[in-house]
C-alpha cells in the first residue's frame, strides 16, 4: 500500500508549524496506525531527517496516549477505538492522510503531534480522589453494598482513559465529558460521598481555569470517544455542580 501523509510539523511551542508531505510505501493493511508511523520514522531517520514526534505507550487502547487527529477525526475514522487500535486496512492504496495534533488552548503543542495534557492532571488533582481511612479500622470495599445499576454506571464512567479526544472533537474545546466521567465515577459510589460537593465544585472550576470551553450540546465528544462515554455523565455532573453550588456554605 502506498500512501501520502500530510503531517503537522512543529519544532516547539513557539514555532509557527506547518503541514509537510511524506510519501510512504510497503504499508500492510494489518499494521496499526502507529506501526505505519514507525515505518515513516525509520524512513526519515535513514534519510537523515528528524522523525515525527508522537505520543504512545501501551499500544493496547488502555493508556490514551496515542492522541492524533486523523483526516479531521479524533483517533481516525473508526468508532470506539484509539489510534493504536486503528488498522491501515481502514484506508485505501493511494490515499492521502492528514495527521494533526489535538487543537485546544488548554492542550498546547509541545512538538509535532505531541501536546501537553497536564491540564487534565490538574483537574484530577483538584477533586478526583476519595477519603481513605488509615486508622486501622478500615472497611473492605467489597463489604459495602452498592446497587448494581450504580456500580455499572460508575464502571462505565471509569473506562475514560483521559486521551482528550472529547476536547479535540468539540468546537469549543470543552472538557465536559472527561470531567463528568471522573465526577460520575466517584459520585455514584459511597466511597466518593465525603467529597461529593467539593469535588464537583473544584473540578468544574479548575476546568474553567485551564481554558476549556463550554459544552456545545452537539454530542461530538461522545461520538469520537474511544470508550464511548455517555453524555448522561455531563447531565449528572451538572446536577452535582448545581446542588453543590446551592448548598455551599
Amino acid at each position: 500500500m502506498k500512501l501520502t501523509l500530510k503531517i503537522w510539523r512543529q519544532s516547539g511551542p513557539e514555532d509557527k508549524g506547518a503541514m509537510k508531505t511524506y510519501p510512504v510505501e510497503g504499508i500492510d493493511g494489518d499494521m496499526s496506525f502507529l506501526e505505519m508511523m514507525d515505518v515513516l520514522n525509520e524512513q526519515l531517520i535513514e534519510q537523515g531527517e528528524e522523525p515525527v514526534a508522537f505520543d504512545h505507550d501501551c499500544r493496547e487502547g488502555i493508556c490514551g496516549m496515542c492522541s492524533m487527529y486523523i483526516n479531521g477525526q479524533a483517533h481516525g475514522p473508526k468508532r470506539g477505538v484509539t489510534t493504536c487500535q486503528l488498522h491501515m486496512r481502514s484506508f485505501k492504496d493511494g490515499d492521502t492522510i492528514y495527521i494533526e495534533p489535538w487543537r485546544s488552548k488548554a492542550f498546547p503543542v509541545v512538538k509535532d503531534l505531541v501536546v501537553d495534557r497536564s491540564s487534565f492532571d490538574r483537574i484530577i488533582q483538584s477533586g478526583g480522589f476519595v477519603s481513605v481511612n488509615t486508622s486501622g479500622n478500615t472497611i473492605d470495599a467489597n463489604a459495602t453494598p452498592i446497587e448494581k445499576e450504580n456500580a455499572d454506571k460508575a464502571f462505565d464512567a471509569a473506562t475514560c482513559i483521559g486521551c482528550g479526544a472529547c476536547v479535540a472533537s468539540c468546537k469549543n474545546a470543552s472538557a465536559m465529558l472527561f470531567v463528568s466521567a471522573k465526577v460520575s465515577q466517584l459520585s455514584l459510589l459511597p466511597q466518593g460521598d465525603p467529597e461529593r460537593k467539593s469535588r464537583a465544585l473544584n473540578m468544574v472550576n479548575q476546568m474553567d481555569e485551564e481554558g476549556f470551553g463550554n459544552c456545545t450540546n452537539t454530542g461530538a465528544c461522545s461520538v469520537e470517544c474511544p470508550k464511548e462515554i455517555s453524555l448522561e455523565n455531563i447531565a449528572r455532573m451538572n446536577r452535582e455542580f448545581l446542588k453543590a453550588s446551592v448548598s455551599k456554605e
